[in-house]
């Protein structure tokens, strides 16, 4: 039988599994996180101030696939610690950025301003408060989560 808490009702076994009772804990978790976040940064600030100049592709391939694989990463131990992360204000600016760095992908010649606006999308994902970081839009309440 299934239990109840007040934060999340009776799921089925695969949310049980995707969305836990509470967020399962990596004690590596936040030292991968640090060194992803550091390159993740690094990275994609070689590729944001070359593209005024001009860059292309080629040029900025190692650049590109350090920030793309280091944002999978710090993405997927998010996930994994608990994927309605998605539903929460936190990983709603996620997508956004995603969306944002989406369309500068489809339409290379207006990336820079994409890119950009992802870049700030980013940053104020990344350092709001934690009632805007753990706000679920689909409870419309702040959860509680130990970070």
């Amino acid at each position: 039988m299934d239990s109840t808490t007040p934060d999340r009702p009776m799921r089925r076994p695969l949310l049980r599994v995707l969305c836990p009772e509470s967020p399962r804990h990596f004690p590596w978790a936040r030292p991968a996180q640090l060194v992803l976040r550091s390159l993740h940064i690094a990275a994609m600030a070689l590729v944001l101030g070359a593209i005024p100049f001009g860059a292309d592709f080629h040029t900025l391939r190692a650049p590109i696939l350090l920030t793309v694989g280091s944002g999978v990463l710090l993405f997927a131990i998010d996930l994994a610690r608990d994927a309605a992360i998605l539903t929460q204000g936190s990983g709603v600016a996620v997508l956004l950025k995603l969306a944002l760095l989406g369309l500068g992908a489809v339409q290379p010649a207006s990336r820079l301003p994409w890119y950009l606006a992802a870049t700030l999308v980013a940053s104020v994902g990344s350092h709001m408060p934690g009632a805007w970081r753990h706000f679920s839009f689909l409870q419309w309440r702040v959860i509680k989560h130990p970070d």
